[in-house]
């Protein structure tokens, strides 16, 4: 009884661990803050600790984009005319916004490995250029000035 009890709880962290990786490799979890959190010190280097942001070999991430627009006004991007190749997969579309949204850009000043990452802000508007799938944003790739 113990040892089912013990492989419940096993499985039940083991989904728990998975769903929380599915759940936090989203656009909307990686890029979307709106309305933009009220961080007035060190907003990027808060932002990329609480969402751990960070490279797969968890090295720190040179640049990182949060978006501060409404999920909706993200995803409308998806239905956009403005259909390009992507920079590093040619066979795969970007869709490029028809207007330009708010954003902070999060440079790297300092670090190597995750968590000890330090970033600097530059807030800024330009075209954001996602990837699509039949439900909406899949990916960012990139804004445009």
């Amino acid at each position: 009884m113990i040892i089912m009890v013990i492989i419940f709880l096993l499985i039940l962290f083991w989904e728990n661990e998975l769903y929380e990786e599915v759940a936090e490799s989203t656009i909307e979890h990686l890029h979307v803050d709106y309305p933009q959190s009220n961080i007035r010190v060190r907003y990027c280097n808060h932002m990329i600790f609480q969402r751990i942001i960070k490279e797969p070999d968890n090295t720190c991430k040179k640049e990182h984009v949060f978006i501060h627009e409404r999920p909706r006004k993200i995803n409308s991007v998806c239905t956009s005319p403005k259909k390009i190749a992507c920079q590093n997969h040619s066979s795969t579309l970007c869709f490029q916004s028809e207007t330009k949204f708010k954003m902070t850009v999060c440079k790297l000043t300092e670090g190597v490995r995750y968590p000890a990452c330090r970033y600097h802000l530059s807030p800024t508007e330009g075209f954001i250029l996602v990837t699509c799938d039949n439900t909406g944003p899949v990916t960012f790739q990139r804004y445009v000035d």
